[in-house]
């Protein structure tokens, strides 16, 4: 039955007179007030990645010198845009719909307070309206205020109220997942949270911690701003401020976590190889990830030695170590998963017969590895005191941000996007070989972008912000010329994965409004590990959103039965790189000196 505010007939499934139906791919019950609300969340979040993608083209021309499209600040003033709508306004409205796919749906159950759900949304909406007006008609003395609208840089006070509502907005918006959580153990007080649902809920309450670190930033800068009050200490200012700044950044690192588990469970039939070590790691994030901001601040004045040492080392590693914990759990479920089913000959088969041609495995994959590779590593370095020194505020920041929120999150979405529109919306791809390639395509593409950002900022120094470095750095004879190549390199392949956006923005629009409608749970046995009909039993845990071991030679079997041997060699090559690169940061560090010459 459509929904009475349907629209091309994207919110019309077929429900039971009871509101629910069951998916033919994950078996969950999916009620439609929850469906109907992922929907919307995820629009909107793909409208705010088409518009931050649009701005990737002035930003990334304008870098590349040879163009050299924009002036110092038409420049800054699109950056800003740029890096809003993507960092923020497009990874939080997603997050939003995945809190929902955690909650309600892994549940089984309505979304509660519907009403309160779509006033959140509209609040968001609102906000992230305001902000890019704000950003879009900056005029001196007022400043774009990019991620890092440090007091006292003169803003437009409509950008911090802007931001405020924005905030508020997500506030509201979670509330019904909270108050689903809340129910579920009021009606199953004996059953633990399946582990998807209970890293959302983690990821809700780091999600609100850093959105309350944000309010305690933005009002009283609006305040000042608004000379209600006549001075704001700025050391405090980026203290909180960076409890929303990079905070918002560990939301999606965990909310893509739940994501990989989700995925790589449904389509690639994945085991969780020890539910209590996983759990474990997402408490530890729970404590210590947010401290990753710390390496904002390395360089700050006005902290002290101990408090530098004691962010950069003892509390870091502890959200270090939640992520080597993912790091081999996932893949290992993948393996035995696999293996049970009789997919898993030799030390790689597992790997080399998953179903690389579905958008929806692939993207997921290339998440996994490049975050961990790209982002993971490089997170690591510039959390560390003396490495930090290198990377602060060069190009290679860029890129190691480009690694996360591109190569890891922004890519799992993606993965989530496309399974979306099959599963929920019910509309085939506009073209399955194009949908093949994309994430082959935008993956490589971004990754050797993101590459020749980390290489032109630690091997050379390029500043981040500015418009111009290469040509001319005003003031001064000191030339970076010799970075000129590599910054050749970097525009072909960022024009390269600007396509690759550009083709999923067509391929996620397009299938919406030209795709075939899926009528049929036949339809999308593709997207199932084992070929599809299943369903969820009834004491099935949520770990387990369904039950498909149909092709499994003893569906009895625990996953420990199954060899991991695969998984192994995978992390001793990750080890392998990962010292690799430490010592490689390490020899750079000590090039900046030379001791008695």
């Amino acid at each position: 039955m459509a929904h009475r505010l349907d629209v091309l007939g994207l919110f019309d499934n077929e429900y039971r007179d009871d509101g629910f139906r069951t998916c033919s791919v994950t078996g969950l019950e999916v009620h439609r007030s929850a469906e109907n609300h992922v929907k919307l969340f995820g629009l909107t979040a793909v409208v705010a990645l088409l518009y931050g993608g649009i701005l990737a083209i002035t930003v990334a021309m304008t870098r590349w010198e040879v163009v050299g499209l924009l002036g110092p600040e038409a420049f800054y003033k699109h950056l800003s845009l740029h890096a809003w709508n993507l960092l923020i306004f497009w990874m939080v409205f997603m997050e939003i719909a995945i809190l929902y796919v955690g909650g309600p749906m892994v549940l089984g159950r309505r979304l509660p307070f519907t009403a309160i759900a779509k006033t959140g949304w509209l609040v968001m909406a609102v906000g992230a309206v305001l902000v890019n007006y704000s950003i879009w008609t900056t005029e001196p003395p007022n400043v774009a205020p990019l991620l890092t609208a440090y007091v006292p840089l003169p803003i437009d006070p409509l950008f911090y109220a802007g931001a405020i509502v924005f905030i508020l907005g997500t506030v509201v918006a979670a509330l019904p997942f909270f108050v689903t959580m809340w129910q579920e153990k009021q009606d199953q007080p004996e059953q633990t949270l399946p582990l998807v649902s209970f890293a959302a809920f983690v990821t809700a309450i780091i999600a609100v911690e850093a959105l309350v670190g944000g309010l305690v930033a933005f009002t009283p800068a609006l305040l000042w701003r608004l000379e209600i009050i006549e001075w704001w200490d700025a050391a405090w200012y980026r203290q909180m401020y960076w409890i929303i700044g990079h905070g918002t950044q560990q939301i999606n690192l965990v909310a893509m976590i739940a994501v990989w588990y989700f995925l790589t469970h449904v389509v690639a039939g994945a085991e969780v190889v020890s539910e209590k070590v996983s759990r474990t790691a997402f408490i530890l994030y729970l404590f210590f990830i947010n401290l990753g901001a710390a390496h904002h601040l390395l360089s700050d004045p006005a902290v002290s030695t101990g408090w530098r040492i004691w962010n950069t080392s003892y509390a870091f590693y502890g959200a270090t170590f939640a992520s080597l914990i993912h790091a081999f759990a996932i893949p290992a479920g993948i393996e035995a998963g696999r293996r049970k089913r009789g997919k898993g000959g030799g030390l790689f088969g597992w790997l080399t017969s998953a179903p690389w041609s579905n958008p929806v495995f692939s993207s997921t994959i290339f998440s996994i590895i490049l975050f961990g590779f790209l982002g993971g590593t490089t997170g690591v370095m510039m959390g560390q005191l003396q490495l930090n020194m290198t990377w602060h505020n060069t190009f290679a920041t860029v890129g190691h941000f480009h690694a996360t929120v591109v190569l890891g999150t922004t890519v799992a979405f993606m993965g989530l996007v496309f399974f979306v529109i099959r599963t929920m919306f019910m509309r085939q791809y506009i073209s399955e070989r194009l949908a093949t390639l994309q994430p082959f395509f935008y993956s490589a593409a971004m990754g050797v972008a993101v590459l020749m950002m980390m290489y032109v900022g630690i091997l050379y120094g390029v500043p981040r912000r500015t418009a111009e470095v290469v040509e001319t750095i005003p003031g001064t004879e000191f030339s970076l010329s010799a970075a000129s190549p590599l910054f050749a390199i970097f525009g072909i392949f960022a024009l390269l994965a600007i396509a690759g956006g550009i083709l999923f923005i067509l391929l996620a629009v397009g299938s919406l409004l030209f795709g075939d409608r899926i009528e049929s749970s036949d339809n999308n046995a593709d997207l199932v590990a084992d070929g599809g009909g299943s369903e969820r039993s009834s004491t099935s845990s949520a770990s387990e959103p369904r039950d498909s071991l149909a092709m499994a030679t003893d569906p009895d079997d625990p996953v420990h039965a199954y060899e991991m041997r695969g998984t192994f060699v995978i992390c001793l090559v990750f080890l392998a790189a990962f010292v690799i690169t430490y010592l490689l940061n390490w020899y750079l560090l000590t090039q900046l000196w030379s001791i008695g010459a």
